[in-house]
């Protein structure tokens, strides 16, 4: 399969994502669960996962990377894989009891737990879906995306409808951890094996264990917020921020697709074939934000109305939030792929003395921006974005070997169609108050910006015009043609 039609695949699946998650955050948020609840969820979520980094080990990304790979190594991996998640399982059990007294809240006991089962079917997922990534069968990993968050949706709804508060979101990722590794062997063909084999897991451990310190701070680094905020703000506090957060995440993944598990193989395969990296990685980064950076500056611009119209007013204080953290990702997106390449290109010591830098700023900024308020804490992103740039624009720039001119030159462009998509918007405000702006003139906003956006991006002669057309090529020839008569 192509890199774009694996990219249309994966964009496919996250706008399936996307639609059935933001459904279903609206429903629950309307009708069942209060942002304390959901707040409590998400703090018992981000407190498993300091620990759930390590159920993967790297396998993905191992199987992912290799250019040859037997049924041996495929066995080993599974093996590997299926004795951290038990550790990880046991691991967030054992975290149960003294979170809930961290927080004061015995309600956190059972929604860990459950957590901590759901990580025991996460390796029988793992594999089958790393080995689909390996062959770019982004078909296939389509249908194990949709089919997980479907499994997702409808637990959720259904726990959340009968009274089960935040217990129904944990229940939710345990349908969806099952449903996942099912389609995933369905269609890998990979079945697990016993007993176990660890033959060769050498050079799988050495992997892994760099990769799982890496992670391992990464985490630290994206589930701090929700920790922090918790403990020195309150559990509604954590869910308006992650409700803001988790709008911009999921509006990124819904833009971008899974830029990193398509470029992950792709990038492998021009590596081993010694092609020059800096003008597939100019490409990536000014299509990434030709596509984020528009998106983003106009979930900010929107950020009253939609909030409003969609979750309540209840919901109201994520709209000071949702604005920071959406120009935060702006800064994000111009730096693509920094965990991607110094892996491929065997610089994984580097990554991670420069990710436990990053991870220190991340949470430095957040506890001083915490001190002083919410809101402030969301503006930290902005200072913390900054700091990230810097601290991984030198290697990226080493490892990709592009120019600095070409990269402001793309930026320049990404800002100008980036002011064009919000430009009808902002003209409705100079007659509209945000807070009062209805359904049809939002949408007619999102459509007119939509079309200045488009047209900016051919006039400024942006790289990624080249993009929009491969794309729509391509899409047209995956569109089932009628079968000819006679």
């Amino acid at each position: 399969m192509s890199v774009r039609g694996a990219a249309l695949w994966s964009m496919g699946a996250q706008y399936v994502v996307f639609a059935v998650q933001f459904a279903v955050s609206v429903i629950i948020s309307r009708f069942f669960l209060s942002p304390e609840e959901v707040g409590l969820f998400s703090i018992a979520l981000s407190a498993a996962m300091l620990v759930s980094i390590l159920q993967d080990f790297g396998i993905t990304r191992y199987i992912a990377g290799q250019p040859n790979l037997g049924e041996a190594q495929i066995r080993t991996c599974f093996s590997v894989s299926l004795l951290f998640a038990l550790g990880v399982g046991l691991a967030i059990l054992a975290l149960a009891w003294p979170v809930s007294r961290f927080y004061g809240d015995p309600r956190l006991l059972p929604v860990l737990a459950m957590v901590a089962g759901s990580y025991l079917l996460a390796p029988f997922g793992i594999v089958p879906s790393a080995l689909l990534q390996r062959e770019m069968d982004f078909r296939s990993l389509f249908l194990v995306n949709v089919g997980a968050v479907l499994a997702w949706a409808a637990a959720a709804l259904a726990f959340a409808a009968t009274g089960w508060s935040a217990m129904s979101l944990a229940w939710a990722t345990v349908a969806q951890q099952g449903v996942r590794a099912v389609i995933g062997m369905w269609r890998s063909g990979h079945r697990p094996r016993l007993p176990l084999s660890f033959t060769g897991s050498g050079p799988i451990m050495r992997f892994g264990g760099g990769a799982s310190l890496l992670y391992a701070s990464g985490s630290i680094g994206t589930r701090s917020p929700e920790l922090i905020i918790g403990r020195l703000l309150s559990f509604e506090a954590v869910g308006l921020f992650g409700r803001a957060s988790g709008l911009t995440g999921q509006l990124r993944t819904l833009v971008a697709g899974a830029a990193g598990g398509v470029f992950f193989p792709a990038f492998a395969r021009l590596r081993d074939s010694g092609a020059d990296l800096s003008g597939p990685y100019v490409r990536v980064a000014s299509g990434l934000t030709a596509t984020v950076w528009p998106a983003m500056a106009f979930l900010a611009a929107a950020s009253a109305p939609l909030v409003l119209m969609l979750f309540g007013p209840v919901w109201a204080g994520v709209v000071p939030l949702l604005i920071w953290i959406a120009l935060a990702e702006m800064i994000f997106v111009g730096l693509p792929l920094t965990m991607e390449l110094p892996i491929l290109l065997g610089r994984m010591r580097t990554l991670l003395a420069l990710n436990l830098l990053d991870t220190s700023a991340s949470i430095t900024m957040l506890m001083l921006g915490a001190a002083y308020g919410l809101e402030w804490a969301a503006a930290s992103r902005i200072g913390y974005g900054l700091l990230w740039f810097g601290i991984y624009a030198r290697l990226i720039q080493g490892l990709a070997g592009f120019r600095w001119r070409s990269m402001l030159l793309v930026y320049l462009q990404s800002a100008a169609v980036s002011i064009a998509a919000v430009v009808p918007l902002l003209l409705v405000y100079t007659r509209t108050e945000p807070e009062t702006l209805g359904f049809v003139p939002l949408s007619a906003s999102a459509a007119a910006g939509a079309l200045c956006w488009l047209a900016c991006l051919f006039l400024v002669r942006h790289p990624a015009r080249h993009e929009v057309i491969g794309f729509a090529e391509t899409a047209w020839q995956l569109l089932p043609r009628p079968a000819r008569s006679g």
